[in-house]
């Protein structure tokens, strides 16, 4: 008999991701001052040596204080409030798997299972598609064709009912499943693969995930990662309904 290794987490059972996550955040605030200042400093010396062979030096220092505060704004995450509306989940994956389309060079199918019977949700349709279109891209790059993949993504949706998240109990959410072929995340990563600047990939930039569960937990969702049979699969639970749709 062969044993299968199964991997099931909910990022929001980690009162220890989410404090450091926090902790990471107040230091980016910290160091995005003075970052501004050495910027400042830097035009000033570009200022006074007009034309001079250091002026190459000072575009450098301008230009990658300029990365790093883009770093920062992406780990900090947006800072405006949601502004939601009745949405459908449908609509807006569609949206998304628009986009993704454009950017696939890996020529990955992404192929679509949905409920056409699911209700809408209250909720900032663009955020909510960022932080799918990261899901997606993750998985799409994930995505292999050895060993007899066939190379595609599946986003499926499906109902899902009396789930607890945090201290709201709901009666019914979206389920929203990313699914691909994927090796899976390293199981010394998937305690933390959910902070800020964690990744197995080479080009990676350790910011999608993040950045997904911080825009899904703000509509009062959550994302679950799961591996099991060879597949590796998100789950974002998003609750369906007006805010504060609640129940018993």
């Amino acid at each position: 008999m062969i044993a299968v290794s199964v991997f099931h987490v909910r990022a929001i059972c980690y009162p220890k991701v989410r404090g450091t996550r926090e902790l990471l955040r107040g230091v980016a605030h910290e160091v995005k001052n003075p970052l501004g200042g050495i910027r400042g400093a830097a035009q000033l010396l570009a200022s006074e040596l007009p034309g001079s062979r250091y002026t190459c030096y000072t575009n450098v220092i301008i230009q990658e204080v300029d990365r790093l505060q883009s770093l920062l704004d992406r780990m900090l995450g947006p800072r405006q409030l949601p502004k939601p509306e009745m949405v459908s989940i449908h609509q807006m994956l569609e949206q998304v798997r628009k986009l993704a389309e454009v950017d696939n060079e890996y020529s990955i199918r992404l192929v679509t299972d949905y409920d056409p019977n699911l209700p809408e949700i209250y909720a900032d349709a663009g955020m909510l598609q960022q932080a799918l279109l990261n899901l997606i891209r993750n998985a799409i790059q994930a995505t292999t064709t050895d060993d007899g993949g066939d190379g595609k993504v599946v986003l499926r949706t499906r109902p899902e009912r009396q789930l607890t998240i945090g201290h709201a109990k709901h009666r019914l959410l979206i389920k929203v499943e990313i699914i691909d072929n994927d090796s899976g995340i390293p199981e010394d990563m998937v305690e933390t693969m959910f902070l800020p600047l964690i990744t197995g990939r080479k080009d990676g930039s350790g910011l999608s995930l993040p950045i997904a569960q911080n825009l899904v937990q703000r509509h009062g969702g959550l994302i679950e990662y799961e591996r099991c049979d060879g597949k590796t699969r998100f789950i974002v639970y998003l609750p369906a309904g007006r805010k504060n749709d609640t129940g018993k």
